[in-house]
């Protein structure tokens, strides 16, 4: 473990987001999470994360960042906002999430952070690190709540008291020790239920915990094969993803949009009608899509989506 000044490290580092495009950024000392080890269990216990086998893989590592990172000490925290000026008209033939606007995320936050962390390395200390974009065992939205952001919503979503939720959350894990930030005490969703009765598929629990099984982003996006019979005529317009239960959130009338260009929605595909969606060939879909997080359905799983919403019709 290295030892330096923390409170001006920490302010330096937080500086330093916030220059790189970041929205916000804290920090919190690394702890084991043992209260989230029961309701982590009871969701997988309960099969509530339907076909992402990967979920139940690496159990004890998702709870402690030591096993992540030797010697750990620190987990710096930072959103990005995805929040888009310009959106898909709510009467298009087609949604996708808005998270998926621009260029696969990633992709565009995993090479901010490298440069926070090449930062830390030069101008803080030299230490042992490893960055995480949602592609690791790392409860983010936990050491977002830790690191004072946030709380967790009733649709799951941490949601910042300032913009509401429409950000992405990405972790460095380092061994050095810092100042930390004082967990998010309050909670703020109240009596509200907007989320909950928003829900078509109703797969939003009253517990906080969401039941992939029936949530239009997990069906959209990684079920494979066919899509539940049971639910046709209750996926509205959705393709790809679902904002349905963070556009009714009380809480994102406070959203504004980002700044980050990579996030913008092509132009090409603001005005798609659905003739236009049917008619994109495979080699024009990779195309128009060769960085967009539109990749993980795939062009057969887009298509899927596209003919499961108009068998209903």
């Amino acid at each position: 473990m290295t030892f330096v000044d923390k409170e001006l490290s920490s302010k330096k580092i937080k500086d330093q987001a916030l220059k790189l495009g970041f929205s916000a950024c804290g920090i919190a000392e690394v702890s084991f999470l043992s209260d989230h080890r029961p309701r982590l269990q009871k969701w997988l216990n309960e099969n509530r994360h339907g076909e992402m086998g990967y979920m139940s893989n690496n159990f004890e590592m998702r709870l402690d960042p030591a096993l992540l990172v030797e010697n750990s000490r620190s987990v710096i925290v930072v959103l990005q906002n995805y929040y888009p000026e310009k959106q898909l008209h709510p009467d298009s033939d087609y949604l996708i999430s808005r998270y998926a606007y621009g260029e696969d995320y990633h992709f565009v936050i995993k090479d901010k952070l490298r440069k926070l962390q090449t930062f830390i390395n030069n101008e803080i200390a030299a230490n042992q690190s490893r960055v995480f974009t949602d592609s690791a065992p790392v409860l983010e939205r936990a050491w977002a709540v830790k690191a004072g952001l946030g709380w967790i919503g009733k649709n799951s979503l941490l949601i910042t008291p300032r913009n509401g939720s429409y950000f992405f959350i990405a972790e460095i894990i380092t061994d050095l020790e810092l100042a930390y930030d004082n967990s998010y005490g309050g909670n703020f969703c109240g009596d509200c239920r907007r989320c909950i009765d928003a829900c078509p598929t109703q797969a939003i629990g009253q517990d906080r915990m969401i039941d992939s099984r029936k949530c239009i982003s997990y069906l959209t996006i990684e079920k494979k094969g066919e899509l539940p019979e049971e639910l046709k005529g209750k996926y509205k317009k959705w393709i790809f993803g679902c904002d349905i239960c963070q556009e009714v959130c009380p809480w994102n009338r406070f959203s504004i949009p980002h700044n980050e260009s990579s996030f913008e929605l092509p132009a090409q595909v603001q005005g798609f009608k659905a003739e236009d969606w049917k008619d994109l060939s495979k080699e024009t879909f990779n195309s128009l899509f060769k960085k967009s997080a539109l990749k993980r359905a795939k062009y057969e799983g887009v298509m899927r989506n596209m003919e499961f919403l108009d068998s209903d019709e």
